[in-house]
């Protein structure tokens, strides 16, 4: 299982990838994750990082690129992994296709978890509510989406060309949408 699930912040596709990822034994990498991680150990990369965090903006691919291929490298169950927030572009997952190459492997299906902006401000207000996230204060959340629809629709068009991308709505309960990913674990 070497699998992408994209979308927006906000639309679900961490807490599908992580039920996902212990389901079927596969790596969950989210770049979120690592990046936040990062910034609360203060390393140099964090301190970088979290700049770009804060404003909403994307942490250049160079950056993300590293760590990825630190994380890819590591796995030891024959390299399966389920990819959650990144690539955000079609140049991030290009250079993805290349390393994966080097690797012998290969990405089978890139899944958009799609849910509206208005659905996207519910969730992302709450959570910023509950957790306290720093990426999810209005301002933020209203750069997040601005950036992720100005590189989605290449993103999305990249994958559709590859052949592998499948559409979910993202808007239905989470049990619903992870039943409908498991069924495409299935066919």
């Amino acid at each position: 299982m070497r699998w992408i699930l994209l979308g927006p912040p906000g639309s679900g596709k961490g807490t599908q990838a992580a039920r996902l990822a212990e389901k079927y034994q596969a790596a969950h990498l989210s770049t979120g994750d690592m990046l936040r991680a990062e910034v609360a150990a203060g390393t140099p990369l964090g301190r970088t990082a979290a700049v770009y965090m804060e404003r909403g903006n994307l942490v250049p691919d160079g950056f993300i690129l590293e760590m990825l291929r630190e994380r890819l490298q590591e796995l030891d169950n024959g390299g399966d992994f389920i990819l959650d927030g990144f690539p955000r572009t079609e140049a991030q997952a290009e250079e993805l296709d290349r390393t994966l190459s080097a690797m012998g492997l290969e990405i089978e299906r890139a899944v958009l978890v799609d849910v509206s902006d208005e659905e996207i401000w519910k969730r992302l207000s709450r959570r910023a509510h509950i957790e306290g996230r720093l990426d999810d204060a209005d301002a933020v959340i209203a750069r997040r989406l601005e950036v992720y629809r100005r590189h989605a629709a290449p993103l999305i068009a990249f994958y559709e060309r590859q052949g592998v991308l499948t559409r979910l709505n993202g808007e239905r309960d989470i049990e619903t949408v992870f039943a409908d990913l498991e069924r495409l674990c299935a066919a």
